[in-house]
């Protein structure tokens, strides 16, 4: 195996759902050369990629499809929120978890909506002194809290979930 893919290789089993222009920044490698050497390792299947929400990521080929998803979606920075959130709280309704982190709720439903999709949260009615109330609950708290140890957000995601606060807040005003 040639140094520029291993060293591909390690990148992805040291960021489990890293995005491509990640691996190639990272790397400091050009795009032809990073796309080779991904197309090979996923040929040799040392790595697997997956479309999620619209972007590719690369992982490790240990990991299951849920977890895929739901490292995917941990990287972003607000979603990484609700899942602490879940997690302290066991389970909530969406506009507490809305007023808790102090971002619009159409924010949150966009990525409570992302959370059902992969099965990482369920939305559940259940009983409450004034009637029924529906909440939100995390499906595999205990895998859910392993992957949010393994994963932090990029950067990038961050900028983008911070760029989508502020368009929030502009338009509430």
């Amino acid at each position: 195996m040639s140094n520029t893919r291993s060293q591909v290789r390690e990148c992805i089993h040291r960021n489990p759902g890293i995005h491509f222009n990640e691996v190639r920044r990272t790397l400091d490698i050009a795009t032809g050369q990073a796309q080779y050497h991904l197309r090979k390792l996923r040929r040799q299947e040392q790595v697997q990629s997956e479309d999620i929400c619209g972007q590719t990521h690369y992982y490790p080929p240990t990991y299951s499809d849920w977890e895929r998803g739901a490292i995917a979606l941990l990287r972003r920075e607000t979603t990484r929120e609700v899942v602490l959130f879940l997690l302290e709280d066991d389970e909530a309704p969406p506009a507490a978890i809305a007023d808790r982190l102090g971002t619009a709720r159409s924010t949150i439903e966009w990525h409570l909506s992302n959370l059902i999709e992969y099965n990482v949260v369920t939305k559940e009615h259940v009983s409450a002194r004034d009637g029924e109330q529906l909440v939100v609950v995390l499906t595999d708290p205990s895998t859910t809290y392993r992957l949010l140890r393994e994963v932090k957000p990029r950067f990038s995601d961050r900028l983008i979930d911070r760029f989508s606060r502020l368009a929030d807040d502009l338009l509430a005003d």
